[in-house]
């Protein structure tokens, strides 16, 4: 068998390699074979100590590969793995933490006498629409070496909610945490104001533009005029920019960005009612109002008067095509119905008896389209509920209102969304930073034709679909992948995986899954691997070089 196996091929024909091997060799031809073996060796060796030298990649890199494979032996995060879901959380969430700490490189923010100007910054949408600008308007202000002054919040948009920065967040708060990325002012200097010839440049940066654009076009503006303003200011900024911008936007977002003691203690005080009734308690954002319906081109099969109500709301946005709505819902760019929704929570394994939070402004159909949600979980709750005259002072406001619902499913063991709205995704990105909690977003390409279809299978054989198609839409650490989907909902650059040496040291002292991520929340560490095998979720409505659907 060796013989056979072991064949040359010279001159198109067949021989054995004993004969080709055994052939007696000149002595010269011994000399060379003996000679540049070495030599060729030695240069090889040379040529990878230059590489190295010039590179510095090569050791780290190894050590990084190492390092990778025997944490995905120790997490066990792998494809292949199909075991049941806890529902209620992720058993790997404990291996990661967020991470936003400056780096020691990161030079100290610029004076505002030193700086090149002061950046008013206009926000567009509904609270968490805003949200994305804000922290992003920290970042822009911060490549412009400007001084950035406290965002103007929108007055125009549909809910016609007149609260300032001030009524909504901690302007304190927020200037003194961010003292040392950036300079933030609560106004333009009066005696800066006066002495201007004209009065402050406006202009519209084009979506997610680039660092070097804000480089090239802006900053030159700002150095001739010195106050310059930028107006509907939301998703203005890259997705993929450096790591240090990238964890400023994490210190923004998810720390400075601190509600108002109102606010916070009135949400505080639902999340604590909610945790006096029951031990896990679930938070579901439905997002079903009308102009939510009426954006998005759905249906929830309320026959002609429903259409025609849909419709006419529809057309307050004048570029908004017609579309097949029952082709919409089958394809997956509709929010499922209240309904579809319980279906689907139960049959992931959530029993009747599951306490939930319902986080929504007015329902269409009002509570004839909740019943059926009712049914299927009976322990159900609203801020309405809850609050009672508690919340009358906040009505006025749709923006206080949504901060209370931000804070109640922040605190909620499971936060269940229904679209790919501006909340859902704030929440799952913060969710994602504070640990991981479990965070389920229905994977509608696939379950809407299920949901569809449900009338033609048994119950065990639907639940048993759902649980499939859900996979990879539940808030699992290893969704995560860089360059994937808007930042806010994936901070990749800001969640680190804690050091191999941490884990086994808690394991073998008795560590459980309450592992230190709070204490440990600005601790650097090697970054987080990306990946993802699951289907994209297609968006709801508009386009992305369009205006999204604020909320």
């Amino acid at each position: 068998m060796a013989n056979k196996a072991l064949f040359h091929y010279q001159n198109g024909s067949v021989v054995s390699n004993r004969h080709v091997f055994g052939r007696p060799r000149s002595s010269a031809a011994s000399q060379r074979k003996q000679i540049s073996m070495p030599l060729l060796c030695g240069m090889m060796l040379f040529c990878l100590g230059m590489l190295s030298l010039f590179t510095g990649q090569m050791a780290s890199n190894l050590d990084r590969y190492s390092q990778r494979f025997m944490k995905q032996s120790l997490f066990n995060l792998d494809e292949n793995n199909r075991g049941p879901i806890d529902i209620w959380k992720s058993e790997y969430a404990k291996y990661f933490y967020g991470c936003s700490v400056r780096s020691a490189t990161f030079p100290d923010a610029i004076s505002e006498q030193s700086s090149n100007g002061y950046l008013l910054i206009a926000a567009s949408g509904g609270l968490n629409q805003q949200r994305t600008g804000i922290s992003d308007a920290v970042v822009v202000a911060r490549i412009l070496n400007a001084t950035l002054v406290v965002p103007e919040l929108d007055h125009n948009s549909y809910w016609k909610d007149d609260s300032d920065f001030v009524n909504i967040f901690d302007v304190d708060w927020f200037i003194s945490y961010l003292a040392k990325d950036v300079t933030v002012v609560k106004r333009v200097p009066d005696k800066f104001m006066r002495s201007m010839e004209k009065p402050p440049y406006t202009m519209r940066v084009p979506r997610k533009s680039a660092p070097e654009y804000y480089l090239d076009q802006v900053l030159p503006i700002l150095k001739r005029r010195h106050v310059l303003q930028l107006t509907k200011f939301d998703y203005r900024l890259a997705n993929n920019i450096d790591e240090d911008l990238q964890k400023l936007r994490c210190r923004a977002n998810f720390h400075a960005l601190r509600f108002t003691e109102p606010i916070q203690a009135l949400g505080q005080k639902l999340v604590m009612k909610m945790r006096q009734m029951a031990n896990h308690f679930m938070a579901v954002h439905l997002r079903l109002e009308p102009d939510m319906l009426a954006f998005s081109g759905c249906y929830i099969g309320g026959g002609d008067k429903e259409r025609y109500e849909l419709r006419e709301i529809r057309k307050r946005w004048e570029t908004l095509p017609d579309i097949d709505a029952v082709g919409e819902r089958r394809r997956g760019k509709c929010p499922l119905t209240p309904h579809e929704v319980g279906l689907m929570l139960r049959a992931l394994g959530f029993e009747n008896d599951t306490y939930i939070y319902v986080a929504s402004g007015e329902i269409y159909g009002g509570e004839e389209t909740l019943e059926p949600l009712k049914d299927l979980f009976p322990n159900f709750y609203t801020k309405e509920i809850l609050a009672n005259d508690d919340l009358k002072p906040f009505l006025p406001f749709s923006s206080c209102l949504a901060a209370i619902d931000y804070i109640v499913c922040d605190e909620s063991d499971v936060f269940v969304t229904n679209n790919n709205g501006n909340m859902a995704k704030i929440l799952a990105g913060r969710r994602r930073y504070m640990g991981h909690k479990r965070t389920i977003r229905p994977n509608a390409r696939r379950l809407s034709p299920l949901l569809m279809e449900r009338d033609q299978m048994d119950w065990d054989t639907f639940a048993q679909k759902v649980k499939a198609v859900q996979r990879g839409f539940m808030g699992e650490p290893d969704e995560m992948r860089a360059g994937r989907g808007e930042f806010h909902e994936y901070p990749y650059s800001c969640i680190c995986e804690k050091p191999a040496s941490d884990i086994i040291a808690a394991g073998n002292n008795g560590g459980g899954d309450g592992d230190h991520h709070q204490s440990q929340q600005f601790k650097e560490n090697e970054g987080l691997r990306k990946r993802s095998n699951e289907e994209e979720e297609p968006v709801l409505g508009a386009k992305e070089d369009k205006d999204v659907f604020p909320d």
